[in-house]
């Protein structure tokens, strides 16, 4: 898309809607992960460059204040919708009539007004469907993974994705004003599953923070977590699903060890819902499969992002085995930290990774290629120490404040092209007015 033009106006406040999961949680959790650091991110970069953002989420705490302003001009606004408590992303649902009916109301109490609405999740994009209908507001719609991908890559029928949700994508996709597919996979996808028009749908990646997640020390590192100085690192950082493949990075790192005893895997994730009975078998099913193929696994929880930039300087690869990605925000991550990655030739990682130069793609579900890449790379330390680099110039390319401008351009052009559509349709006599 082309920049704004001096006419092209300037939103003031935007409304952002991330209902099932809320942008500040603890990330690695079952409903947890690159879409809330994206919700967040988008919205601390966009109130930088002077828009105010609020974004609105189910309250899953009853000690959680309606409102937390978390940077200067965005703030998270928590409200009701059902349980004040975490519950299956697929009982939301059930309460989007209650949580778009507070958000009417706390608009009103707060003598609100919005000039765009952006919503985040098929769940979000509906609530913000309705509000765009009724206050006659462009909306941007980003669905963050698709329902059609995720059901054609699943692994477990538990990880299988609703109808009801295949049909309100559709719907989204149709009625929105704009939607942002965050990959070139994304876009045909949302092209060719969906129906989507090609001048209604914009290709905005996700972003990083260059600042936090750059190189460092690796024995420093090392020595932080307590990890062994030589032993060639294996990391994987991600929701403990089958989805993800890290069976498939096991059994790779078993062939891995027959060339290099003394490699190590990392797995980090998980460990937030202790409740989640597909997260505790999925766990228990790596564990025993570790075990049986003799490796030296650690299973380390969900860490905070300051403290995940340790465990990506600390590796020498980086391997994400998934069999769908949408984009793949830790890849990202371990890019700007230098670290080279091996990943499945899939979704997003297609346009992340650039094979041989940032990393290797390799065919998804198959542990031999994983092995022959990632042994490729440990036997190479310069070809390793140069795709690091190159990792970290690419990932340059996507800070955030880079994904807020083109967010922003967006937002600027829904805008004028609205109120043109507007204009067009007042008599001739009140078009100057």
């Amino acid at each position: 898309m082309n920049s704004p033009s001096l006419t092209e106006p300037l939103p003031q406040r935007v409304a952002m809607f991330s209902v099932h999961s809320c942008p500040l949680a603890a990330l690695g959790g079952r409903d947890t992960g690159g879409m809330n650091v994206y919700v967040r991110e988008l919205g601390r970069h966009l109130a930088a460059l002077g828009v105010a953002v609020d974004i609105y989420t189910r309250r899953q705490n009853p000690c959680m204040p309606v409102v937390t302003a978390y940077a200067p001009g965005a703030r998270v606004i928590h409200l009701n919708a059902g349980p004040a408590m975490p519950y299956h992303k697929h009982r939301v649902w059930h309460h989007l009539p209650e949580f778009l009916a507070r958000v009417q109301a706390f608009v009103a109490a707060e003598g609100l007004r919005y000039d765009v609405l952006h919503g985040h999740y098929w769940l979000s994009g509906w609530v913000g469907l309705q509000l765009s209908r009724r206050w006659r507001l462009p909306l941007v719609y980003m669905a963050h993974t698709l329902g059609h991908a995720k059901n054609a890559a699943a692994r477990q029928p538990w990880e299988q994705e609703p109808l009801r949700r295949l049909l309100v994508e559709r719907e989204l996709v149709r009625q929105s004003h704009a939607v942002i597919a965050e990959s070139p996979a994304s876009l045909d996808h949302l092209k060719r599953h969906y129906g989507a028009e090609a001048g209604k749908v914009r290709l905005i990646p996700g972003g990083v923070d260059t600042a936090l997640f750059c190189p460092g020390n690796r024995q420093q590192a090392r020595r932080a977590l307590g990890l062994p100085a030589t032993a060639p690192l294996l990391l994987f950082v991600g929701r403990l699903q089958p989805l993800k493949g890290i069976d498939v990075l096991l059994r790779a790192a078993h062939l891995v060890c027959q060339q290099q005893p003394a490699a190590q895997v990392l797995v980090v994730g998980g460990g937030l819902d202790a409740n989640d009975p597909h997260e505790v078998a999925e766990r228990q099913r790596l564990q025993r499969l570790a075990q049986e193929l003799r490796l030296t696994v650690h299973f380390v929880p969900a860490q905070p992002q300051a403290t995940l930039v340790h465990y990506y300087t600390a590796a020498d690869v980086f391997v994400m085995p998934s069999y769908y990605e949408s984009f793949g925000m830790v890849v990202l991550e371990a890019m700007a930290c230098g670290t080279p990655v091996v990943a499945s030739d899939v979704g997003g990682l297609r346009s992340t990774v650039v094979h041989g130069e940032t990393g290797l793609r390799v065919p998804a579900g198959d542990p031999a290629a994983f092995a022959q890449a990632i042994l490729a790379l440990l036997a190479a330390p310069a070809r390793r120490q140069a795709m690091g680099q190159a990792a970290r110039r690419r990932a340059l390319s996507y800070a955030w404040s880079h994904i807020a401008a083109q967010t922003l351009t967006l937002y600027r052009h829904l805008m004028a092209t609205l109120s043109a559509a507007h204009r067009a349709t007042l008599p001739v006599t009140d078009r100057a007015s």
